[in-house]
């Protein structure tokens, strides 16, 4: 079995258990709340929070933020626009909880994202680091959940976030 075969195999199966359940329409509801987490509003608010009332490490967090930022949403844009996978819910007799915001689903943008926010508040606040990640992946399920996302997309989203963010804390002592 070729590892494309195999990659869709186990995205058929982890999407179809995640969704089979008769607690779907529940856990869709709590799925809503949870991927509004990754919809970029909050890390804006809080990065700008930390800017202007955290006098150690607030400024250059914002700053390595912008620059994780800059890194990971062209390559989100050009993978998600070159592999052009379907949605879930567009190719399965399944019609997803959400309306998505764009019409592929590699990678995920919103793990992407969480996962950005999660490495960066890991390097300059590791103390929140597990409640960072955590939620990170709470955000990747929920798309998941919502029938937006297959797990797969969820994976590589949160290896581009997490890449970005350590390309960016590396980049950062070139430019600073």
């Amino acid at each position: 079995m070729s590892a494309i075969k195999l990659l869709t195999t186990f995205d058929l199966f982890a999407f179809n258990w995640c969704l089979g359940s008769s607690r779907a329409p529940e856990m869709a509801k709590i799925s809503r709340q949870v991927s509004r987490l990754g919809d970029g509003g909050l890390y804006l608010v809080l990065g700008i929070s930390l800017a202007l009332f955290e006098p150690v490490y607030g400024l250059i967090f914002f700053i390595t933020g912008l620059i994780a930022y800059g890194f990971e949403l062209p390559l989100y844009l050009v993978l998600k626009n070159t592999i052009k996978r379907d949605r879930p819910c567009d190719v399965l007799p399944f019609e997803a909880y959400i309306v998505p915001s764009d019409k592929f689903s590699f990678p995920s943008g919103h793990s992407a994202a969480a996962f950005v926010f999660a490495t960066l508040i890991a390097e300059y606040y590791p103390m929140f680091a597990g409640i960072a990640y955590s939620v990170a992946v709470l955000v990747g399920i929920s798309r998941v959940l919502l029938g937006v996302h297959y797990p797969s997309d969820i994976a590589a989203g949160a290896i581009l976030g997490v890449s970005s963010a350590t390309l960016a804390i590396h980049f950062l002592p070139v430019i600073w």
